[in-house]
């Protein structure tokens, strides 16, 4: 296929409709990150304008993902942080971590790190994947199966496994997946302690989610299943006394908030304080400048593979062309505009992207149309306040568990690479995705990471 002729009346029509659909992911991988969820709504439209001008893909997107929202929350200790300072402290610190992921991710770019982000081994960058969504379904669980995940810890710290998740906080602090995992695994061999009203939305939704989309008219844009099945769950939380969690409220955005553009367009988004990002104590929170600047630079470079992946389908399928540079710049950029507005790191997202192929995007107009959007209606996003986390939570889930269960890729290795993939995905799975993904190229280097068809490609 050749790539897309300029259209602006669709990419217009495009940008909407992907305004408009995205809008529930949004929310809920604010909640993965663990900062509080509206500020999904409020922080994604500047990111994604930031990335409609600096990348050369017609059809990525890019905003906050699974991986990037569990990895900031893993890398910054996002439970204990928010715990002992505070949601706002948090969110403070989630955006600092942008800014020094989007400095690294530039520096990589000058480096010519793209070109070699290509030679990640395939059973490596699988197994990182498949640990990724076992981290993503761990924290979407709690919210899904009780009323909140604070209900779960003190339901496990009363079990029989206190003890061993004691023990590994203990011996190994880094292991934090681990206690994810045993938490998920207690939630559901357990389930008469579910909460029973938000573990049946949970579940109900992630079934409409997951199939629901084969049921509606062929003229609905892809996506309409997830709206449809917010707006019933929200209806519900507001027509009844729903006990589980909920958005909650969504702060007004101030009428002399933001700034002009060239003085004559008023962007009305909250710039955080640059003294408030320098003056947060990121470095301490890493156990010192060194260890920060490595955490962020594995971030960057295990970020860009996403966007690597979702470039070269485009590429294939497509015939569009994509320069590794210009797309870490890119990376690099919109991470740079998400710390000023107070997001968490920012990636390609490959459910949107493909979205927005299929609505008919021909342009980076439409991310510029979908990010105005987001950022203009804002003061209309209250409606979304009475949204159960249980919904939300069944949106994470329904993306990322077929994969899961049924890890088809993963599978089909054999000897040597089924021992590298499948370890980096236990140890992405049980540690963090940061040590996950070094692991996994230690044994790569340690194993042989190509495969002898790989080898014989290359030779």
């Amino acid at each position: 296929m050749a790539p897309p002729q300029f259209n602006p009346v669709r990419d217009i029509i495009s940008g909407t409709i992907m305004a408009a659909t995205s809008v529930p992911q949004l929310v809920a991988y604010a909640e993965t990150v663990g900062v509080a969820s509206w500020r999904g709504l409020a922080t994604a439209g500047p990111s994604l304008f930031a990335w409609g001008l600096t990348t050369g893909s017609p059809f990525m997107s890019c905003g906050v993902t699974s991986i990037t929202a569990l990895m900031a929350k893993t890398d910054l200790g996002g439970e204990s942080y928010a715990a002992e300072h505070g949601e706002p402290a948090y969110a403070r610190l989630v955006a600092v971590y942008s800014l020094c992921v989007g400095i690294a991710s530039i520096v990589l770019g000058l480096a010519g790190f793209g070109k070699l982000a290509q030679k990640v081994p395939k059973n490596v960058r699988t197994g990182f994947k498949w640990g990724c969504a076992v981290g993503v379904v761990a924290s979407a669980v709690p919210n899904g199966l009780f009323n909140s995940s604070k209900d779960l810890k003190a339901q496990v710290a009363e079990s029989a496994l206190s003890g061993l998740v004691k023990t590994i906080k203990e011996v190994a602090p880094a292991a934090t997946g681990f206690v994810n995992v045993t938490n998920l695994i207690y939630a559901i061999i357990n389930p008469f302690a579910w909460s029973v009203i938000p573990a049946l939305l949970f579940i109900c939704s992630t079934i409409v989610v997951m199939n629901g989309a084969k049921y509606l008219p062929k003229a609905l844009p892809p996506g309409s299943e997830v709206i449809i099945c917010c707006a019933v769950a929200t209806i519900f939380s507001m027509k009844t006394e729903y006990p589980g969690g909920v958005v909650g409220e969504i702060p007004s955005v101030d009428a002399d908030a933001g700034f002009s553009l060239f003085g004559m367009i008023r962007i009305p988004v909250e710039v955080v304080d640059y003294k408030d990002l320098t003056e947060t104590p990121i470095a301490e929170q890493f156990g010192g400048i060194i260890i920060l600047i490595v955490s962020a630079t594995l971030f960057a470079a295990v970020n860009f593979l996403s966007i690597m992946g979702i470039a070269s389908g485009f590429e294939a399928e497509d015939g569009i062309k994509w320069s590794a540079p210009r797309e870490l710049a890119a990376q690099g950029v919109a991470c740079i505009a998400a710390a000023f507005t107070g997001s968490a790191p920012v990636s390609g997202s490959m459910s949107r992207s493909l979205v927005s192929r299929m609505v008919g995007t021909t342009s980076q107009l439409s991310c510029l149309v979908t990010a105005l959007m987001w950022i203009y209606l804002l003061p209309y996003m209250s409606i979304m306040s009475p949204t159960p986390k249980a919904c939300l939570s069944a949106i994470i889930l329904s993306a990322v568990i077929k994969s899961v269960v049924y890890p088809k890729d993963l599978l089909n290795f054999k000897g040597k690479d089924s021992m590298i993939g499948w370890g980096t995905a236990i140890a992405t799975a049980l540690t963090s995705p940061t040590i996950g993904f070094g692991i996994g190229m230690v044994l790569a280097f340690a194993l042989g990471g190509l495969s002898s068809k790989e080898k014989k490609k290359t030779a």
